[in-house]
């Protein structure tokens, strides 16, 4: 079946090449150049950077899964026209690996730039790495300027722009980071347990100083079972946990078993708020931006756990 789904989309990237090809972006502003990302995570970032000199387009929208994201005809075109594809790679993008293969557009993989003993596993298959980075803000920080160095190479006029920008964000970054670490570590040491779904969270954690505890796995493939419940009740109950977390791009059935679980037991328990984890908040709020996503996942995280103290 597998076999079969990459054989069309390889036609289809075929007959897309045939059909714009010729086209040479006609319609763009040939001094400025055309990025395409496959999350808004990356592309954020680069639109600050890029400014005016470069037009950023994302594939994945707000709340979209990209551990399911399967490109469509369309994404295959608006790719093809493009200078430059940036995605997260770490297989994230699992769905999308033979469009990724049969471009002939130039492509860097965020994962790429970052140490390779920087990168978690993933728990339930020894030797994948956990594609989450973007929680790790010095991972992040990695693939930010390779990404940069490649649109220098494009459009080398541009290069001194492109890196006073990335200097200045990189400041922020480093803000961000101190200003997570401060407030999180702040919480009683007990209190740090972050209840999810999905384990998207064990960069985020590690860079915090938290324990995460997760019913569904590093993918939203993998299935959530009767036991897997049971035992984040029990977590819950024996560590005194005040909070778990929804997600805003995953299903919040499974966490509302939990508190119902945890209700049954006498225990106190409430609903912290919801993350962002694999995806972002709408385009123009301050969600919307991986910065401001960042921050607001560590004030929703602080206000529950520590009681807003």
């Amino acid at each position: 079946m597998m076999q079969h789904r990459g054989k069309w989309i390889y036609f289809i990237i075929f007959f897309t090449l045939v059909l714009t090809g010729c086209q040479s972006n006609e319609f763009r502003d040939n001094d400025t150049l055309s990025v395409v990302t496959t999350t808004a995570q990356i592309a954020d970032p680069l639109r600050i950077i890029g400014g005016d000199r470069i037009h950023v387009e994302s594939l994945m929208g707000t709340g979209v899964d990209p551990h399911l994201y399967e490109a469509s005809q369309g994404d295959i075109s608006t790719l093809e026209q493009a200078d430059i594809l940036f995605y997260n790679g770490v297989h994230l993008e699992a769905n999308m690996s033979e469009v990724f293969e049969h471009t002939s557009v130039p492509t860097l993989a965020f994962g790429s730039a970052a140490d390779p003993n920087d990168l978690l596993e993933d728990p339930a298959s020894q030797g994948s790495p956990d594609p989450h980075i973007w929680f790790d803000i010095d991972i992040w920080e990695d693939g930010i300027i390779a990404a940069v160095e490649k649109l220098k190479e494009l459009s080398p006029d541009d290069a001194e722009y492109f890196e006073e920008n990335k200097q200045e964000y990189l400041l922020e970054l480093e803000e961000l980071k101190t200003y997570s670490k401060n407030k999180l570590g702040s919480i009683d040491k007990e209190k740090r347990v972050l209840v999810t779904a999905h384990d998207a969270f064990q960069y985020f954690a590690r860079m915090n100083d938290l324990e995460v505890v997760a019913l569904q796995g590093l993918s939203t493939e993998s299935e959530i079972g009767i036991s897997d419940v049971q035992s984040t009740v029990q977590t819950i109950v024996d560590q005194d946990i005040p909070s778990v977390f929804v997600e805003s791009s995953v299903n919040k059935a499974a966490i509302q078993s939990v508190i119902e679980g945890v209700k049954r037991t006498g225990h106190d328990i409430s609903l912290g708020g919801e993350l962002y984890s694999d995806a972002m908040g709408e385009e123009g709020t301050e969600s919307g931006t991986y910065i401001g996503m960042y921050r607001y996942n560590v004030d929703t995280i602080y206000d529950a756990l520590s009681g807003g103290t």
